[in-house]
């Protein structure tokens, strides 16, 4: 057990370091400040629990929760939509794996994959179940931005 949870330290350690090296590149804003409002990664953000995805969603304006399994085949269907949308679109989109993080799933209300939930001011704003297409998902980000 003791190696496990070695191990899940050094995979927060080596994120951190990542996103500190992606930060400093992109001008050194610093996480919750409000220079980062209305900024969003390029990528998919990988959430580490429930206070990280709250962080997430108190630093971006809209942000768009993929909850996913490995596993399931829509939500591989799904991955190069949600890719795209965090290259093109203001929001930030997040990912909740929810085998690593059940108890997150749990408290999104996630008992279908992919279930996406979408974040505007801090509030959640839009509920979907399903494989859902980029137009759609864009146009629901672009409503509440």
């Amino acid at each position: 057990m003791s190696d496990s949870a070695d191990d899940e330290r050094e995979r927060i350690r080596e994120q951190k370091k990542q996103e500190l090296r992606e930060r400093l590149e992109n001008g050194g804003n610093v996480a919750g400040s409000d220079a980062q409002q209305g900024t969003s990664p390029a990528e998919p953000i990988s959430i580490r629990g429930n206070d990280h995805l709250q962080t997430v969603v108190n630093d971006h304006d809209v942000v768009l929760v993929d909850c996913y399994a490995d596993w399931c085949g829509p939500c591989q269907m799904l991955e190069p939509t949600v890719k795209a949308l965090a290259a093109e679109t203001d929001a930030a989109v997040a990912k909740v794996d929810i085998d690593a993080h059940q108890r997150l799933a749990q408290q999104l209300g996630a008992r279908s994959v992919p279930t996406l939930i979408l974040y505007a001011n801090g509030q959640p704003v839009e509920r979907m179940v399903g494989v859902q297409d980029k137009a759609t998902l864009k146009g629901l980000i672009d409503q509440h931005s």
